[in-house]
């Protein structure tokens, strides 16, 4: 589930890598991909200077976010008494759908003449 940058990130810290996964599945979760298979090592959580987690995306994970408009993505992580949490949020540009090919329909008939006055 973990890139091996990231298992030398948390090499014995359990938090930290609870912390990790639940990063993942937050990322995962803006793609909208519901009923896909978490991409585990195409999301890391990497830890940049000062050590704010830095998210890295690769593979089938880089496609999903482009799939689903999203920008930066910005992620906290927090760990306490044996419970990870993690949120991620990005902006995103609006989706646009396909455009819709007009079918032309046929104009409506006059209604019978009932020989009833208007």
């Amino acid at each position: 589930m973990l890139t091996e940058e990231e298992r030398e990130l948390c090499a014995g810290d359990a938090a930290g890598t609870a912390g990790r996964l639940a990063a993942k599945e937050a990322v995962f979760k803006l793609f909208g991909s519901a009923g896909a298979p978490l991409p585990w090592r195409s999301i890391e959580i990497l830890r940049a200077p000062g050590g704010r987690p830095l998210l890295r995306l690769t593979g089938r994970a880089a496609r999903l976010a482009e799939e689903a408009g999203l920008g930066p993505v910005d992620i906290s992580i927090s760990h306490d008494g044996g419970w990870a949490v993690a949120v991620a949020a990005a902006l995103a540009t609006p989706h646009t759908p396909p455009a819709l090919t007009a079918v032309p329909t046929p104009p409506l008939a006059p209604p019978p003449d009932r020989g009833e006055a208007p």
